[in-house]
């Protein structure tokens, strides 16, 4: 078995480097300075791609290259009791059994360690191989940015080894296809006496205070596995967004709910672990609205408790808001919410098991504009920018996101969860959106990983598609004639802070790695 000791050694070292998605400068500066270490070429483009190339070792001068890619960015979450800079802080790692896990917040394995794997072949002095390219690209989790980017003629070789698959013994050659939809829903936020005494028939001796018959209330769900809205959409997970929205449409009909925040979820591609929502209800409801709440967690929990062993469905009074969403409007986003699909829509019909369509509600935030004013100064010919009080330019931002490997079905899943948020969103937005991978079941490089990972391990890998995005596809749009493939070792709970990686499911793709590269 080949030493698989170098990789976890690099990785414990990018562990240390703070990576995440749109902030990727330390880390492109970390692989610059590990090629120059190493006496690699290395070159870097606007996009802080970094790209590195090693010549071929003896008696492999005239094998055709090939490229090895990966990403550099991490999925950036944590655990709500966690204390964590993700744009400072090392990642702290530790050994569970056979597994490596972070302390609380996600790995990075995806795809620290398909960056690890390369490096330690590319520099691994026994190892023998053809030309090798490593192309390691920017923001790959939230935009796809460094593929979309990179420039024509950058790369040489025509075969292309993708290393951010997290499956052992698997093969891919294809993905969806992806694009999100952003919604905001702006609103004035009303003060608790505008909501309560609109005619301003307050006693004054209150200082116009309207002493009001109300209770103030905090809905909380957290403890779900979350994961990736591409590998984990079809597991059956609970969506924490969809749980609040839907108690807050159950009630809302009945008791004169106001609604002052909401907030769930992070990132596009993570389905959403937690979210809250703080309520104020007339004191007449406080038994009814305990009651519906008790009822509503025991109906979750025949839903998903097989799935969501960890499930927390809290209810807690707490202080009274200031401001309030306009009831119109909260009634509107509720329902737009409860309209929104959210989860596996459609299978493909041409590989049994994969994913064909999906969305992700993936989160909802109260969010604050800043209004910029240009003021000139006199004797000044040019305007300067002053930054203001934020006058009625409160809002709330739905982020959603679609993927499919049928181009139409992409398109008319974002129509209709473009037609669902509009019921009261006055924004609605696409993102440009990413190409899928083409399957193709001849390519000869897809023959030589497979010969490779038989001669090593006596059985057949697997060859599927993947549900999740890759940047294989945009790689085609400007490389149309890459032969591609992508594996990757074992990896569970991506983009949630139960991410972790098998040890001995490195090990192998490690060695299956090497043995492709000697033998192409």
């Amino acid at each position: 078995m080949v030493n698989c000791k170098n990789v976890f050694d690099i990785f414990a070292e990018i562990c240390k480097v703070p990576r995440p998605s749109k902030h990727e400068e330390q880390i492109s500066r970390w692989l610059q300075s590990f090629a120059a270490e190493h006496g690699i070429e290395c070159v870097t483009d606007e996009a802080m791609n970094v790209i590195m190339r090693v010549p071929a070792t003896p008696g492999y001068e005239d094998h055709e290259g090939v490229i090895l890619q990966a990403h550099m960015d991490m999925v950036c979450e944590k655990n709500g009791d966690v204390v964590h800079d993700f744009m400072t802080d090392p990642i702290e790692t530790y050994v569970d059994g056979e597994w490596l896990k972070a302390k609380g917040t996600t790995l990075g394995a995806d795809n620290g360690i398909g960056i690890s794997m390369a490096l330690a072949a590319i520099t691994d002095p026994e190892l023998q191989h053809p030309a090798i390219e490593c192309l390691f690209t920017v923001d790959e989790e939230t935009g796809l940015t460094g593929a979309m980017k990179l420039q024509d003629g950058m790369l040489r070789h025509k075969r292309l080894i993708n290393l951010d698959s997290e499956d052992d013994g698997q093969i891919f050659i294809g993905c969806a296809g992806g694009i999100d939809t952003l919604a905001k829903m702006h609103y004035e936020p009303v003060n608790e006496k505008m909501v309560n005494d609109p005619y301003g028939e307050a006693d004054r001796s209150t200082g116009g205070r309207l002493e009001m018959n109300k209770l103030a209330i905090r809905l909380s769900v957290g403890g779900l596995l979350g994961g990736h809205s591409g590998d984990d959409i079809n597991k059956g997970r609970a969506n924490a967004n969809q749980l609040i929205v839907w108690f807050l449409a159950r009630i809302m009909p009945q008791t004169d709910l106001q609604l002052a925040s909401i907030n769930g979820g992070n990132l596009r591609n993570a389905i959403a672990r937690e979210a809250e929502a703080v309520i104020a209800v007339p004191m007449a409801y406080k038994e009814q609205i305990r009651i519906e709440w008790n009822h509503f967690v025991a109906q979750m929990e025949g839903v998903f408790g097989e799935v969501e062993k960890d499930m927390r469905m809290e209810l807690e009074t707490c202080d009274m808001p200031d401001f309030f969403i306009p009831a119109d409007k909260a009634c509107r986003l509720i329902m737009a919410l409860c309209e929104c699909p959210h989860g596996m829509i459609a299978m493909s019909r041409d590989i049994p098991g994969l994913v064909e369509t999906s969305t992700n509600l993936a989160s909802i935030k109260m969010r604050q504009e800043s209004l910029i004013q240009s003021v000139s100064k006199s004797g000044l010919s040019a305007k300067r920018s002053v930054l203001c009080q934020p006058e009625g330019r409160s809002y709330i931002e739905v982020n959603t996101s679609q993927r499919s490997s049928n181009e139409s079905s992409k398109h008319h899943l974002k129509w209709v969860v473009e037609q669902a948020l509009a019921m009261a969103c006055d924004e609605v937005t696409h993102g440009d959106g990413y190409p899928g991978w083409a399957p193709n079941p001849h390519s000869q490089l897809l023959e030589t990983v497979k010969k490779a990972y038989t001669d090593l391990y006596q059985s057949e890998p697997k060859v599927l598609a993947i549900h999740a995005g890759l940047e294989c596809g945009l790689f085609l749009e400007k490389y149309p004639y890459l032969d591609m493939v992508s594996i990757g070792p074992q990896m569970y709970g991506v983009h949630s802070p139960q991410e972790r990686l098998s040890i001995p499911s490195t090990e192998r793709c490690y060695a299956w790695l090497c043995q492709v590269l000697k033998t192409l």
